[in-house]
């Protein structure tokens, strides 16, 4: 375990000195938030929206590792090896094999598909997550979708690490939750062009609330 913990933390590192994943990949600030709070909640099967080049999957990877137990990532990124419409590859394949070379992807379960179609797919098999973090579509309504969905797949009061709040699109999704569905504000933070938010879960009754319920929210 300590032999793959340090393999982790070495891969990371040199990823990230590399500067060749920035500005798209979180930042050692923001890695560090993510991993201390895998560790915090005990988490050991989180799941995350968005792959990319795995340097937030490294940091996440680190806290199940600290944590112990039996450990299950699940991982969800349509464009890892294939591109977005009208773009070259973006990734191709870089965080799979970032995750090779870390000794780690025995502990990912990767989907190669959108998170709209995923996340009501793992919600219909009845999976159940202690942690999510999103990083995937930043349009209103793909990081909407993706929130909405982690309330129904996460235990009430399970946290929901959200990048690039900087977005507007993005914060106000968040901000729907926090007004709507009773999740609170656990943390905030910044780093370089990123900003991040951390949200707790409310009760799942929320989802059930009275049709004509509805609160503004800015």
């Amino acid at each position: 375990m300590m032999e793959k913990l340090a393999r982790v933390r070495e891969v990371r590192e040199q990823r990230l000195s590399g500067g060749e994943v920035a500005p798209i990949a979180v930042g050692p600030a923001e890695g560090a938030a993510l991993c201390d709070w895998v560790r915090r909640e005990g988490a050991v099967e989180p799941h995350e929206i968005g792959l990319g080049y795995a340097i937030s999957t490294l940091f996440i990877c680190e806290g199940l590792l600290v944590n112990g137990g039996e450990i299950n990532h699940v991982t969800i990124d349509p464009y890892q090896f294939e591109s977005l419409p009208g773009h070259p590859p973006l990734y191709d394949g870089v965080g799979v094999a970032v995750l090779e070379e870390a000794g780690v992807r025995d502990l990912v379960e990767l989907h190669l598909e959108r998170s709209e179609t995923a996340l009501p797919r793992l919600l219909a098999e009845g999976r159940t997550f202690d942690l999510a973090f999103i990083d995937g579509n930043h349009r209103f309504e793909g990081v909407f979708l993706d929130l909405v969905y982690c309330g129904k797949l996460l235990s009430p009061g399970a946290v929901v690490f959200v990048d690039d709040v900087q977005l507007p699109a993005v914060r106000k999704a968040a901000q729907f939750c926090v007004s709507n569905l009773g999740w609170t504000i656990e943390d905030e933070g910044s780093e370089d062009e990123h900003e991040w938010i951390v949200l707790r879960t409310g009760p799942t009754d929320a989802f059930h609330r009275p049709f004509d319920s509805f609160v503004e929210f800015s």
